[in-house]
């Protein structure tokens, strides 16, 4: 979420902790190395399908720190998801080349995802008035991720030598940790004393090729704080060196930010 309100006194640090439900849209290939009894490298096509299906657990949490014009914000989010029907084995690398798998193919596949992202940011406020704010940020935001992907297919994959590239059945996992740097922006705009809009950017690079973060949304403030809600989307591309390739995560989110 985009963070807090701003501190009313330079002097003293203010926090805000947001507890958020994000149900998002996924999309994305998974590329794995060679597996055992195989000559090429299978490439898992995710998505789009409805988090709701996927979800096994999650724990989603944004909280800020300021002080005057300056605040650290951090966000973090653990999930754990498993794609049944939604995912299928869409390739395979074999060195030379990649062979496409017709959709027809594919009798059954699962692949299991466990992911933790977490960012933390220093930023600071350049412009503030009774309208709205602006602030300014530069920071990091790590991506572990644990993949295990299982096919059945209704023959074994071969190249053009006639030899095997894939098994008709089989599995295998990898696990990657992606370091990022992030520069983005963010703020609120009043619409009236009780009603703002929300908006947030973040775009980096480092081990993904490029990755970018965006909030845009609505608060309704309360007495013991806001509720929010948003419209987020997460993307992550690796290339196709990475387990990651154009992984997206897109959907609402709504999330209660408390102050203290």
């Amino acid at each position: 979420m985009t963070g807090s309100a701003q501190a009313e006194s330079a002097g003293e640090w203010e926090y805000d902790l947001t507890p958020y439900l994000w149900l998002p849209v996924i999309d994305g290939t998974l590329n794995y190395d060679v597996p055992p009894g195989g000559g090429g490298g299978p490439n898992f096509e995710v998505g789009p399908t409805d988090w709701l299906d996927l979800l096994n657990y999650g724990l989603l949490l944004n909280g800020t720190a300021r002080k005057g014009r300056f605040s650290i914000s951090s966000d973090l989010v653990i999930l754990s998801m498993t794609s049944k029907n939604d995912g299928r084995l869409s390739s395979a690398n074999f060195g030379p080349g990649i062979l496409p798998i017709d959709v027809s193919l594919n009798r059954n596949s699962r692949t299991d995802l466990d992911g933790l992202t977490w960012s933390i940011a220093a930023g600071y406020t350049v412009k503030e008035s009774e309208r709205g704010s602006l602030d300014l940020f530069a920071g990091v935001r790590y991506f572990g991720a644990e993949a295990e992907s299982r096919w059945s297919l209704t023959t074994a994959i071969t190249g053009p030598a006639d030899d095997i590239v894939l098994p008709a059945e089989g599995s295998v996992g990898a696990d990657e940790d992606i370091w990022d740097g992030i520069v983005g922006l963010r703020g609120k705009v009043a619409f009236n004393e009780k009603w703002s809009g929300l908006y947030y950017l973040d775009v980096g690079t480092g081990s993904s090729d490029f990755t970018w973060n965006a909030i845009g949304g609505v608060a309704r403030e309360f007495g013991w704080g806001d509720l929010i809600i948003a419209y987020r989307h997460l993307s992550y591309d690796q290339g196709s060196d990475g387990l990651i390739s154009d992984f997206s995560f897109s959907g609402l989110a709504v999330g209660g930010r408390f102050r203290f």
